[in-house]
C-alpha cells in the first residue's frame, strides 16, 4: 500500500532533479473543519455503496486463483481481465487512446543476490547474513556489481534542506564511499513545549518528504556514493523488519529505462539496527551517540573507520506490466477535457514457494492491501455510471488501476508521464488504498491535511455524513508520501488520500487497535486474507464520502488548489 499503516513502498524510481522546498504548515486543529465553499451542492446525488459487492470483489482477487497479484505473473492476467469485464459490465469505457483499457507500463525486474562484510581499519573481516541482518540489492543491469573497500561514512539523516537551514554534507567527497542513513525526518524537539517536536522544521511530528527513503537515496546518488544504507528502527518505522525484507528481499522492479536508474546509488539497501551497532563499533563509535549528534545543524559526516564490501549478482529481464484505465466523459462542453482522477494500486506480491506449507500458505494475498482499495475504486465507477443523466458529472472521470504501486509506485509514476488527459487538467486525485474493514466511523483520517483546497471536498462529504474529519493518528509515518497520490502530488496535482476512522458506532473501544494488529502480524505477509470479523459498512462509508467528494470537484466551477505554503504548488504553476 502505502498504502496502509506506515507502509513501506518500493522505490520510486524517478526523483526531481530539484528537491521540493518545504515550508512549515500553519498549525492544524484536531478536529478540521470544512470552509465556507463559493457553490451550493443541493444537487448532490444520494448514493449507496454496496459493501458486499465490495466484499465479493476482494475475495475474488485475494483468492488463491489470483496467485498474489504480481506484476508481470499468471496472476497479472487474471487480474486485468477481471478488472476489464467488471468496467465492461458497469459500461465504463475504455479510456486508451487504442480503443482499450490497457496502459502498457515496461517495467524490468530485478533479482539479485547480494554479500556485504565489512572490517574495522587493520581488523578482521565479518560477513552479515542475508536477508535477516541486510537487504541490498541493484538495479544496475549488470551480472556483477561490486562495491570494493568502500569506505563507511555516517551521514545523520541523509538530508539538505535549504529552508530549515540544514545540511547533514557540509559538501564533504562522498564519491565511491557508502553512506549509512538514519530513517525518518530528523525529531527535533521543540525549545518552547516539553516532550513535543518543533512543528517550525520538518513538520515536527508530521514526516515530510526528506524523510522517504526515496530522497535519502537520491541524494546519495546525487553525490555519487557507492551504496548507501539505512539503518532500519521498528519504532520509527512504523513497521517491523520483516516489512523490509518482505518488500525488498525477493527481487525488485523498476520502470524500464536507458542507464543508471534515476534516484538510485549502484548498491542501495537497509541494516538491522543490532548490525548497525556492530558496525559502529567496530570502528570505535557508538551509534546512539552519533545518532543524537545528528540532530544538530553542525553536524557533518562521520568517516566509521570501517570499510565495506558489497558484490551483488543480478539476473533480469523485460516484463510488460499494465495500469487498467476506464472512463466516463464529462456531461459539460466545456468541461468535459477537465478530469477528476481515482486510483487504487491492484498489484501485491505473488507467490513465494520458499514459504512452507500449503500452496495457501505462500501466497501474498493482498486482502487488504489493496483488494479493498479496488474494490471501492470499481463500485465507485460503478455509482457515477448509475447517475442519471441530469447528475451526470461535468468533467470527465477516470478510473485508474496502478500496477507496481508495491514495486515503487511505478504504475503511478508511469501514469503521471502519460495521461490521458493532461495533469495540468487534472483537477484533483482520489487515491483508494486499504479500507476499513472494521465497521462504521464518526470520523475519517485525511493524510496530508493542510496541503490544498481539496481537503475541503472531503471535509463537506464528511458533514453530510454526520462525520468529523481528523488529522493522521501517526504524521509521523508519512503516509502522504507513501501511496501512489504521492506522484500525482509531486506532479503538481492536488490529491485526497483518506484513511479509515478511529471512533467506531457501536463497537468495542479497542476495535481501533485492528488496524495496529494487521501491521504487526498480516500487513505485506501471506496473512493478509479475508477474516470473519470484517465489518465491510466502514468501507463502504467511506467509499461513500470519496464519491461525494470526487463528484464536487467533478461539478465545481474552479477545481482545488494547493495551499501557498504547500511544496507543490510551484509545480502546479510551472505546468500551467
Amino acid at each position: 500500500m502505502p498504502s496502509r499503516p506506515a507502509f513501506a513502498l518500493l522505490l520510486a524510481l524517478s526523483v526531481p532533479a530539484v528537491f521540493p522546498v518545504y515550508a512549515a504548515a500553519p498549525p492544524v486543529a484536531h478536529t478540521l473543519r470544512a470552509e465556507q465553499r463559493p457553490e451550493s451542492h443541493s444537487g448532490q446525488p444520494a448514493v449507496k455503496i454496496d459493501g458486499a459487492a465490495m466484499l465479493r470483489h476482494v475475495q475474488a482477487l485475494a483468492s488463491d486463483e489470483f496467485e498474489g497479484r504480481a506484476p508481470g505473473s499468471r496472476g497479472e492476467t487474471v487480474t486485468v481481465n477481471y478488472l476489464q469485464e467488471v468496467f465492461k459490465k458497469a459500461g465504463i469505457a475504455p479510456a486508451m487512446p487504442d480503443g482499450g483499457y490497457l496502459q502498457n507500463v515496461p517495467m524490468m525486474y530485478m533479482q539479485s543476490t547480494p554479500a556485504l562484510s565489512y572490517a574495522a581499519v587493520g581488523g578482521k573481516s565479518v560477513a552479515l547474513a542475508y536477508p535477516e541482518d541486510f537487504i541490498a540489492w541493484s538495479m544496475r543491469a549488470e551480472r556483477k556489481v561490486s562495491v570494493a573497500n568502500s569506505e563507511l561514512v555516517f551521514v545523520g539523516y541523509g538530508v539538505t534542506a535549504p529552508e530549515f537551514q540544514w545540511d547533514d554534507y557540509k559538501g564533504a567527497d562522498l564519491k565511491g564511499k557508502t553512506l549509512v542513513m538514519l530513517i525518518n525526518d530528523p525529531p527535533l524537539p521543540d525549545p518552547k513545549k516539553k516532550n513535543k517536536l518543533d512543528d517550525a522544521i520538518f513538520g515536527g511530528a508530521a514526516m515530510t518528504y526528506y524523510g522517504r527513503w526515496t530522497y535519502k537515496f537520491a541524494m546519495a546518488a546525487k553525490l555519487g556514493a557507492a551504496g548507501a544504507l539505512i539503518v532500519h528502527e521498528t519504532k520509527a518505522a512504523g513497521y517491523p523488519y520483516d516489512v523490509v525484507r518482505n518488500s525488498f528481499g525477493r527481487g525488485n522492479y523498476g520502470i524500464k529505462v536507458k542507464g543508471d536508474t534515476p534516484g538510485l546509488p549502484p548498491v542501495p539497501g537497509w541494516l538491522s539496527l543490532a548490525r548497525a551497532r556492530d558496525m559502529f563499533k567496530a570502528g570505535g563509535h557508538d551509534f546512539d551517540t552519533l545518532k543524537k549528534a545528528a540532530l544538530s545543524r553542525d553536524f557533518k559526516p562521520v568517516p566509521l573507520g570501517v570499510t565495506v564490501n558489497m558484490a551483488v549478482a543480478n539476473a533480469w529481464g523485460d516484463m510488460a506490466s499494465h495500469n487498467v484505465v476506464g472512463k466516463i466523459d464529462g456531461a459539460d462542453p466545456k468541461l468535459k477535457d477537465e478530469a477528476v482522477v481515482y486510483t487504487a494500486h491492484w498489484d501485491h506480491f505473488g507467490i513465494d514457494d520458499t514459504l512452507p506449507g500449503p500452496r495457501s500458505k505462500q501466497i501474498f494475498h493482498g486482502a487488504l492491501d489493496n483488494a479493498t482499495g479496488v474494490a471501492a475504486l470499481l463500485e465507485i465507477a460503478r455509482t457515477y455510471k448509475a447517475l442519471p443523466p441530469a447528475q451526470a458529472p461535468k468533467r470527465t472521470v477516470l478510473f485508474v488501476l496502478t500496477t507496481g504501486e508495491e514495486r515503487g509506485l511505478l504504475g503511478a509514476q508511469f501514469y503521471t508521464r502519460h495521461p490521458v488527459l493532461p495533469l495540468a487538467k487534472t483537477v484533483v486525485t482520489i487515491n483508494l488504498d486499504g479500507m476499513n474493514v472494521w465497521g462504521k466511523t464518526r470520523d475519517v483520517i485525511l493524510s496530508g491535511h493542510g496541503k490544498s483546497a481539496a481537503d475541503e471536498l472531503v471535509m463537506a462529504a464528511a458533514k453530510a455524513q454526520g462525520r468529523v474529519v481528523k488529522p493522521e493518528v501517526h504524521a509521523e509515518s508519512g503516509m502522504f508520501y507513501r501511496g501512489d497520490q504521492f506522484e500525482f502530488a509531486r506532479s503538481g496535482v492536488p490529491v485526497i488520500f483518506t484513511q479509515g476512522g478511529v471512533d467506531y458506532v457501536g463497537k468495542a473501544p479497542n476495535q481501533a487497535a485492528k488496524l495496529a494488529q494487521y501491521t504487526a502480524r498480516d500487513y505485506h505477509t501471506v496473512n493478509d486474507t479475508v477474516q470473519p470479523d470484517w465489518d465491510m459498512a466502514g468501507a463502504a462509508q467511506d467509499a461513500e464520502l470519496l464519491f461525494q467528494a470526487g463528484y464536487r470537484a467533478a461539478q465545481d466551477a474552479a477545481g482545488p488548489q494547493w495551499k501557498a505554503w504547500a511544496e507543490f504548488k510551484s509545480v502546479r504553476e510551472t505546468a500551467k
